[in-house]
């Protein structure tokens, strides 16, 4: 759209982005680029599906117990490829998934043999979750964060562990008590419930 034309939206719009003060376009411009990665960046490998939800499918049988299961240990649920989908969704809501992406990440990290790839994959995790100002920075303290800056000199696939498991316990004590009580979740256990139900009156 040209912006010579009178009383031009446009141009009108073009006056106004230009009179922002400087820094409020500089922030602008970090919030897209965050938006960005969280929108189209790849999870390092591990996988979590672009839509989020939970498809019950054929093997409705198993996975109603499986959904059942979720809310005996974070264990269990971390077991789940379903569990992950369904948690990751909710923390979603909650703009926390930069936890589990991590923890993720990390499970894979610990899978990988060549130290070559280990090196690279240690310093791409750093730097997207752990580092001061990381793009998804996750809740760890600054011991922690230093701890795991120092075992990247000599990466091993146990240089995450600790920067994990605090990240783990956060999880498990803060974002998964919430997730058992959400409305989503809610409505899961009582799909599952209901075919159970369903099941055994016709048998």
């Amino acid at each position: 759209m040209s912006c010579w034309m009178p009383r031009c939206p446009a141009l009108s719009m073009c006056r106004e982005v230009a009179g922002l003060p400087i820094t409020c376009l500089k922030r602008a411009k970090e919030l897209k680029t965050r938006l960005g990665i969280l929108l189209h960046k790849p999870e390092l490998g591990h996988g979590i599906r672009a839509s989020g939800k939970l498809q019950l499918g054929s093997r409705r049988r198993d996975s109603s117990r499986e959904v059942l299961e979720w809310r005996e240990s974070f264990d269990q649920l971390l077991r789940s490829k379903n569990g992950v989908t369904a948690f990751h969704t909710f923390l979603k809501t909650e703009f926390s998934e930069e936890n589990l992406d991590f923890w993720l990440a990390c499970e894979d990290f610990k899978k990988t043999r060549s130290k070559t790839k280990l090196a690279s994959k240690a310093n791409r995790i750093f730097e997207e979750f752990v580092q001061n100002e990381a793009p998804r920075e996750v809740n760890i303290d600054h011991e922690t964060r230093e701890i795991t800056r120092k075992n990247l000199s000599g990466a091993t696939s146990t240089c995450f562990n600790e920067a994990q498991a605090k990240t783990r316990t956060l999880m498990e004590k803060d974002s998964y008590p919430r997730f058992l009580k959400s409305a989503s979740y809610q409505d899961m256990t009582k799909q599952a419930t209901s075919r159970g139900t369903s099941k055994r009156l016709h048998t």
